[in-house]
């Protein structure tokens, strides 16, 4: 297989662009969006809960399709379409939706899902097939995060932006920008599309295609000792990461009180991130991913132990927060996939990646979905209502801070200790 040149690898990851443009939205602003459309906080949390789950377990079926097929090229292009027309819906309901809004909710989350996770499991599959070594995947991967984290940062600036644009005498808010944002998506989604199916490689020959891959379940993927380890660390970390990307907007708004400024917060963490694959990169080639990895996991459970302390008016120091953590969150999305198109070379010879894509990203999404479904609910017991203010940092915004800090690092260190002793070459 020939090496890939820089630009086929710049090539590939452009498509990550829109898909993770598409998750921010979906996984951060939807719960804040729909409540302030007067769906219930519980109600929504449920449903995203119920929606996630469903999505999170057609993944290794998906997985396994994406295998048999002989072109993924047609079949991401094909799956792209649900996406783009699924967001547009997402975030602009009926008008007078009333008691449907939650049916309008759940009908638009199954339709971007679908589309969301065929294309994007295909799209992490043929990545691993079209790099020829461990160093080529990290930089593949690398790629694909890092411009996804550009896309990242066009969501979570894009929707104040074009708010200011149109009414200039309006406060800006993320909610009041997701409508016209959702039509903005559509073009990007199309434009990097087109590069990526373009430019980039196929790397799959019909006669590679083996039947014995793309046949194989969801129990022959787990039958794999590497797979397991690596998926049980995933996980731990993955839940650590999800909680507070689902609290995040509700702990700038109501623990530190500055509504206004989270869009520049979730810039600063997402752009420290981008910043910070190529160091990511550099250091697992120099000390091995997994070392590099744990260092990243201490840096994050330093900056979210801090957090903990802050209130109204730490801005500066949650300033501080963002960009460390999101340094760490640089290795978090680039280093995993790449151990994982590791584990999948030394254990079927460069074939299943699809079967075991699936796998991973059902993993991923149960951790989002645990992460919205038991703690908004969790949340809701212990008397948070989104809102509050001053009279919730004295009150409920405790159990805010301690769900959205001190959980996360609990889990991080579980999930440090198994990726410790673990030894992903055995």
């Amino acid at each position: 297989m020939t090496a890939l040149t820089r630009t086929q690898i710049f090539a590939y990851g452009m498509l990550g662009l829109p898909l993770a443009f598409a998750a921010l939205p979906v996984y951060v602003y939807a719960p804040k969006f729909y409540a302030g459309l007067g769906l219930s906080l519980a109600a929504a949390g449920a449903i995203l809960l119920a929606a996630r789950l469903a999505d999170a377990f057609i993944d290794p079926l998906l997985g396994a399709w994406s295998d048999r097929v002989r072109n993924r090229k047609r079949f991401i292009a094909l799956f792209l379409i649900p996406l783009g027309l699924g967001m547009a819906a997402l975030f602009h309901p009926p008008a007078q939706a009333g008691a449907w809004l939650s049916l309008w909710l759940c009908a638009c989350l199954a339709v971007v899902y679908l589309g969301f996770s065929a294309a994007n499991i295909a799209y992490q599959a043929w990545g691993a097939r079209i790099a020829h070594d461990s160093h080529e995947r990290t930089l593949v991967s690398a790629s694909r995060e890092g411009l996804g984290l550009v896309g990242v940062v066009l969501a979570s600036l894009l929707p104040q932006a074009l708010v200011s644009a149109t009414a200039p005498g309006v406060v800006p808010t993320v909610e009041g920008g997701l409508p016209p944002a959702s039509l903005w998506f559509l073009g990007i989604l199309a434009a990097a599309a087109v590069v990526t199916l373009w430019f980039t490689p196929s790397g799959e020959p019909p006669e590679s295609r083996s039947s014995s891959h793309s046949s194989a379940g969801l129990r022959a993927t787990l039958a794999s000792p590497r797979m397991r380890r690596l998926l049980l660390v995933f996980a731990l970390n993955g839940i650590a990461s999800s909680i507070p990307a689902t609290l995040f907007l509700f702990f700038v708004a109501d623990v530190l009180q500055a509504e206004a400024a989270s869009g520049r917060f979730l810039a600063l963490y997402f752009v420290a991130a981008a910043c910070a694959l190529p160091l990511w990169v550099r250091a697992s080639r120099h000390i091995g991913k997994r070392v590099a990895w744990l260092c990243a996991m201490a840096l994050a459970i330093a900056a979210f132990g801090w957090a903990f302390w802050l209130g109204p008016g730490d801005d500066t120091a949650f300033t501080v927060i963002c960009l460390a953590s999101g340094v760490a969150l640089g290795a978090d999305l680039a280093l995993p996939p790449s151990m994982l198109a590791d584990v999948i070379e030394r254990d079927q010879a460069g074939g299943g990646e699809g079967r075991y894509f699936g796998v991973w990203n059902l993993v991923t999404k149960l951790n989002l979905a645990l992460a919205a479904g038991l703690v908004l609910p969790a949340l809701a017991w212990a008397g948070y209502q989104p809102g509050m203010g001053a009279g919730a940092v004295a009150g409920s915004a405790g159990a805010l801070a301690f769900a959205y800090c001190l959980v996360p690092c609990a889990l991080k260190l579980c999930a440090a200790g198994l990726l410790f002793k673990s030894d992903f070459d055995r």
